[in-house]
């Protein structure tokens, strides 16, 4: 008997000495999986399942603490399901009916739904799992996993307004900014306006003097959503000798006439566009160094030793055919290239003559303070206007208008017109003015005339117009900005 309850004895130990190595490896295990769970992106959970299917968290990973805000320590003290707690009340009747039947129907769920922090913020959440039965088929528990997809959610709002507002901009208004044009050439140039504008790639505009690079180039700016300023240069009115100073700023004495310091172009850009009009102006000396600051975001002053830094976006402009300037040594191959990543070419107003009606009317609606409604011309002066080739394009076209309004058809006998007799320049903006525009808005479009003769007498001094007309410079500054001059 004996050795018989030593062989049981013996036996209890072995099964015992098992049993503790199987709780050993079983808790090495679990620390295992828990490490992973806590590495992995979102929050793992476990619930238990009432007979109701009713859930109590029973078990979260670490990251709870970035999901929610919450350790796993507390999520699981509550003894209830703490996420339903900060569900958006929309979501969450839809929630529970979702892994309801999921439950029922022993299949995954998948859920996307709201919850609001306690500091008020709010976040999206992808939530997918599954129940877990015992032997009988009962359902005893849920296992899952939750994501925080906000930033996905924000992409997503961002592109639906990105496409209202492509639908709005190339709707049945014709308009992306203060660009008009129904035709297929200025619809390409709308598309790759809005294209350009979701990336910061440089843009090289193309297309005869006169077809509004400019106004392309604010449009991409524009569109961008970018808060920065927009800085416009015309590379082809600085001299030679000092277009590395205009470009990269000096120093106080850096040369004569240096009498204090200047930013500079690539400074005044630093978080917006630059924008380059005659591109193909600039010397091949100053090439190298705006290459340089280009790659490096580094540039120096005139005078200084100092390196300062500028992130810009790059549009530049140009009339002139720049692969031809690089055969001919004109321009550096390098260059050109960093120029030339996104190129958008705009068609000459003879090539888009069924924009001509659009443009018509904006110019007129602009000189006439004039915002809605046609603004027809008289049907023989339009029919000149369609004849005509516009090698100056539509800044031709702008000038030949407002020359009209001023001195009434006089200026157009250049371009064939012979009609009636020309009436003289505020008779013609009078008369023209009320045919399609309330007594106010006449008023309005003969202080507008009256006010740009003044500024023409004056050479644009705004100081010695202001004299003229007899009012204070602020008095000036506002109609200005009001009449768009």
């Amino acid at each position: 008997m004996y050795r018989e309850l030593q062989r049981r004895c013996d036996e209890l130990s072995r099964q015992l000495e098992s049993y503790r190595h199987a709780e050993t490896e079983l808790e090495q295990n679990r620390l295992q999986i828990t490490r992973l769970f806590n590495n992995l992106p979102g929050m793992v959970y476990h619930c238990r399942l009432d007979a109701e299917l009713n859930p109590t968290l029973v078990f979260t990973s670490n990251g709870s603490r970035e999901l929610l805000g919450l350790s796993p320590e507390y999520l699981v003290s509550q003894q209830t399901n703490v996420v339903e707690l900060m569900a958006n009340p929309d979501d969450l009747r839809e929630l529970r009916e979702t892994i309801r039947q999921a439950v029922l129907k022993r299949s995954p769920y998948k859920l996307l739904y709201r919850i609001t922090l306690g500091d008020g913020q709010i976040k999206w959440i992808w939530d997918q799992g599954e129940g877990v039965f015992d032997a009988n088929g009962t359902p005893v528990a849920l296992e899952g996993i939750m994501m925080d997809i906000s930033a996905q959610k924000l992409r997503e709002y961002e592109l639906l307004q990105e496409n209202q507002r492509l639908q709005n901009s190339l709707g049945e208004r014709y308009r992306l900014g203060n660009i008009v044009g129904k035709s297929h050439g200025m619809r390409e140039v709308f598309k790759l306006i809005l294209r350009a504008a979701k990336s910061d790639a440089n843009v090289i505009i193309l297309g005869e003097t006169g077809t509004g690079k400019d106004l392309v180039a604010r449009a991409i700016h524009e569109q961008s959503g970018s808060t920065g300023p927009y800085v416009a240069v015309n590379c082809g009115a600085i001299p030679a000798n000092l277009m590395e100073s205009e470009f990269f700023g000096h120093k106080k004495g850096a040369f004569s006439g240096a009498t204090s310091d200047t930013r500079g172009y690539l400074a005044a850009a630093n978080g917006g566009t630059l924008f380059l009009d005659e591109v193909g102006e600039i010397d091949l000396s100053l090439q190298v160094k705006l290459l340089r600051a280009l790659e490096s975001k580094l540039f120096t002053q005139v005078g200084s030793n100092e390196p300062r830094s500028s992130h810009f976006r790059l549009i530049a402009a140009t009339n002139r055919d720049l692969g031809d300037m690089v055969r001919r040594g004109l321009m550096r191959a390098d260059f050109f290239y960093r120029l030339h990543v996104l190129p958008i070419h705009i068609p000459p107003l003879r090539k888009r003559m069924e924009d001509l009606p659009l443009i018509v009317n904006e110019f007129m609606g602009r000189f006439l303070g004039k915002s809605t409604g046609a603004l027809p011309l008289p049907a023989s002066i339009m029919t000149v206007l369609e004849n005509h080739d516009w090698p100056g394009n539509v800044r031709e076209l702008q000038n030949v208008l407002e020359r009209y309004l001023i001195f009434g058809e006089v200026v157009l006998s250049d371009l064939g017109v012979q009609q009636e007799p020309a009436r003289d320049g505020l008779g013609g903006v009078v008369e023209q003015a009320g045919q399609c525009a309330s007594l106010g808005e006449t008023m309005r479009a003969v202080e507008r005339q009256l006010l740009l003769k003044a500024l023409e007498r004056n050479r644009w001094k705004k100081g010695r117009t202001a004299k003229a007309l007899g009012l204070n410079m602020r008095t000036m500054q506002r109609k200005l900005k009001q009449y768009e001059l």
